[in-house]
């Protein structure tokens, strides 16, 4: 043993002082011996073929070394091994991989989408055309408390002489979703050649309330209502123009109805509207960027879908912006934004919405018709540093509008946007931190705007649609249809609707700050909290609107928790059963008076 094991020793010591050469990883990974450079040599000018079972190398036959003329050409070859044939050969080309699974018996079943489905575009109907179909049905039960104005004319309950009514509430809201998209080319590694996709919305809905005059401008309307709308969501043809590199960097051309958000939160515009998108990416898609042009689609007031028998709104959305993934740090993606929104609507006279409420323009102060340009530069980051996640935006708005909402005359829009959220993950919980600053403005007969608002917004942020303050629109007593926040909004802008009414820049401001944590209880089982607090920036503006002094800026708490289940742990069934409560500040019980809101909130998504 002795005599073996000092011949052994030397050489280890020799391959590691690079004595002899040392084979190379992919050759001992695949247990090849490295040949001497000689037989290696030799070796480099034949076509190999496959080795028989025990015959030594030098034993190859002539004809076992000649070229097969059956075999694929076309694919690229490398020098193989000595003894061993090239991965590929003798194996001939399929003209469609995407039947090869039909030829050796597999089954297809339309139902089942998670195996080979013609209607999930598995294999092409026709050439290479694919065809997509999804269908989703969203139902939404909610019941919620929360300050009602009694109307002008009459309330329900005799004698009464009170501001406030009612506060009971309940929606139920259904949406059928159908999703048809044909789509040209193989988008495994490049975006498709062609897409036409149309997506028609077939909704439902309910609302009961304990006040006449609150869902209907006439009295008679009664307490409840019942609407449908078919809404079209997208109707548009993405058209692929051209390549930019090997690595499928691309320019596209995108034109119709279809979907688009500015930042990466939804706080500044995040709807489905008319327009042209041109869009591309650099730089093994470091780079991405939107050139973009939307005219607004008249909403319809109850469902908040598209309503294609209304004329087209006189308002552009003009977007250009500029991703960079990795910057300022590798996982972070920066975002430079410069948006204008031109109103003409102030031409337009008065605009009534399907309730007969008065929206364009809001019933607040002179009630004057006006247009304004407003313009919007922004920087939006989204990634993590490290173990925290961050999500960051800012923007600044400047323009002017023709009237001022408590002033006639032009007025200069100044005004600012600041928002975070960070988080970080310990094994199964996430905790978030959440800050929220909207400038408002201090006093509204200036012929300054400086209060922030948005286009559509529709933030994922602070609870989102969980949260009080977001989901539900507060009407501001005595201003005739106007809230605080409008529904799914987060801002102070005293708007009479997201959806149909013009923005507003005499407004309140709004101030957040907010705590949550996730906890997956379960794979399938998610359980979400969420406390904020929230203030106004500045209160004039409310004193002004209220004929009311000594309003203080402290909203109050938010409190919300979520349970998201999911029984298949995919996205195809997923319940969600919400309850948040909003506890008054000083400020809002000076509105609304010390009395606590709340709703509760129950979510059915089906996916096909």
């Amino acid at each position: 043993m002795k005599t073996i094991g000092l011949p052994l020793v030397l050489a280890m010591i020799a391959v590691s002082v690079g004595l002899f050469p040392e084979r190379t990883s992919a050759e001992a990974e695949a247990g090849v011996a490295t040949e001497n450079s000689a037989e290696s040599s030799e070796a480099d000018g034949d076509l190999r073929a496959r080795r028989k079972p025990g015959a030594p190398l030098d034993t190859l036959e002539e004809e076992e070394l000649q070229p097969d003329p059956n075999r694929a050409t076309e694919l690229p070859r490398t020098p193989p091994l000595r003894g061993w044939e090239p991965l590929g050969a003798g194996f001939l080309p399929i003209q469609d991989r995407w039947r090869l699974a039909n030829s050796i018996g597999k089954k297809e079943g339309w139902m089942d989408p998670y195996n080979r489905n013609l209607l999930k575009a598995d294999r092409p109907v026709f050439d290479d055309w694919f065809f997509n179909l999804s269908v989703i049905s969203d139902s939404v039960g909610e019941f919620r408390q929360l300050p009602t104005p009694v109307g002008p004319q009459t309330s329900r309950r005799s004698g009464s002489l009170d501001q406030l009514g009612q506060r009971e509430q309940w929606l139920f809201n259904q949406n059928m979703i159908l999703g048809l998209a044909f789509i040209k080319g193989d988008t495994v590694f490049r975006p498709p050649d062609y897409e036409f996709r149309i997506t028609p919305v077939f909704n439902f809905n309910y609302t009961s309330v304990e006040e006449n005059r609150v869902l209907n401008i006439d009295p008679v309307a009664g307490n409840t209502r019942k609407d449908y709308h078919i809404g079209m969501q997208e109707l548009f043809l993405d058209v692929h123009l051209r390549n930019v590199s090997d690595r499928y960097d691309f320019d596209s051309i995108r034109a119709g109805i279809q979907p688009f958000s500015v930042d990466f939160r939804g706080f500044l515009f995040q709807d489905n509207q008319l327009g042209v998108r041109l869009f591309g990416t650099r730089d093994n898609n470091l780079w991405q960027y939107n050139l973009a042009w939307f005219r607004r689609i008249e909403k319809d007031t109850n469902s908040g879908l598209n309503d294609l028998n209304k004329t087209l709104r006189d308002d552009d959305i003009f977007i250009a912006n500029l991703f960079r993934q990795d910057f300022l740090v590798r996982g972070f993606t920066s975002q430079l934004s410069a948006v204008y929104n031109r109103n003409r609507e102030g031409q337009n006279g008065f605009f009534f919405d399907k309730n007969g409420f008065l929206v364009r323009p809001a019933a607040l102060g002179t009630e004057r018709a006006r247009d304004y340009d407003a313009y919007y530069v922004g920087y939006n980051g989204d990634g993590h540093f490290g173990r925290f996640n961050l999500t960051m935006s800012g923007y600044y708005a400047f323009g002017s509008e023709s009237n001022g909402v408590f002033t006639d005359g032009r007025s200069d829009i100044n005004a600012f946007f600041l928002a975070a959220e960070t988080g970080f993950d310990m094994d199964w919980v996430r905790f978030r931190f959440s800050g929220l600053y909207a400038s408002g403005d201090d006093d509204p007969f200036d012929h300054h705007s400086e209060g922030f608002d948005a286009i559509v917004e529709n933030p994922i942020f602070a609870g989102a649609d969980t949260s009080f303050w977001i989901r539900q629109a507060v009407p501001l007593v005595g201003g005739g249809g106007v809230t605080l926040s409008g529904r799914n909004s987060i801002l102070n802008s005293l708007r009479s609707s997201r959806d149909q009414g013009q923005s507003n820049f005499t407004n309140p401001g709004t101030i957040l700050a907010g705590f949550g944590a996730d906890f997956d209880v379960l794979p399938e089982l998610r359980v979400s909290t969420n406390v904020n607090h929230l203030w106004f920036d500045q209160t004039a503006v409310l004193e002004v609107a209220r004929n009311q002094g000594s309003i203080r800026s402290d909203i109050g708490w938010d409190l919300s928790v979520a349970t998201i289940y999911r029984p298949f742990m995919s996205q195809n069934i997923v319940f969600q059963l919400s309850g948040a409560v909003l506890i008054p500040g000083d400020g809002f019980a000076a509105l609304y008076g010390d009395t606590t809101s709340y709703s509760v909130l129950g979510n059915l998504v089906l996916t096909y």
